[in-house]
């Protein structure tokens, strides 16, 4: 007899795997609100826009996958997500995607910090990486200097 599969609304109680579970629901919700930056964004930063796209949508796969390999619940997609802040115009979308950027990577840190798979945090640290890069060339984008942060996913 097999088990039930795990409830894609019931975060796992276990730190590790809870963190991880975080990091989807956020990748989710980053995939979507590029959605509202795409339609904000300039022609000149469509290739940008299709990057980071594909880049969240590889990391969420991959990170699906790693919830799954060890049985636990992966996080459904919600219908919809409020966005932080409003989006009309192309500086707005750039504003957005710099914020998901950061929120993103404030959840991978949660990843790094709670992983007892070595496997699992070092996708971790790529991902807290990756949203960096991302998030520094939406700063360009912005004439924001400096373009990085220290401490990806920090205050410090």
């Amino acid at each position: 007899m097999t088990s039930p599969a795990p409830d894609p609304t019931t975060r796992p109680a276990d730190p590790a795997a809870g963190a991880l579970f975080d990091a989807v629901a956020g990748e989710h919700a980053t995939i979507y609100g590029y959605g509202l930056v795409s339609a904000h964004s300039t022609p000149e930063d469509n290739d940008l826009v299709a990057d980071t796209m594909a880049e969240h949508r590889s990391r969420r796969e991959a990170a699906i996958a790693l919830l799954e390999d060890e049985g636990e619940a992966v996080p459904l997609p919600a219908a919809g997500y409020a966005m932080p802040m409003e989006v009309d115009t192309p500086t707005q979308a750039a504003k957005l995607a710099v914020r998901m950027e950061e929120d993103t990577a404030t959840a991978w840190r949660g990843v790094v910090e709670q992983a007892t798979d070595g496997k699992v945090r070092a996708f971790g640290v790529a991902a807290m990486l990756e949203t960096a890069v991302t998030a520094a060339r939406w700063r360009r984008v912005l004439g924001e200097t400096p373009v990085t942060v220290a401490f990806p996913g920090g205050a410090e």
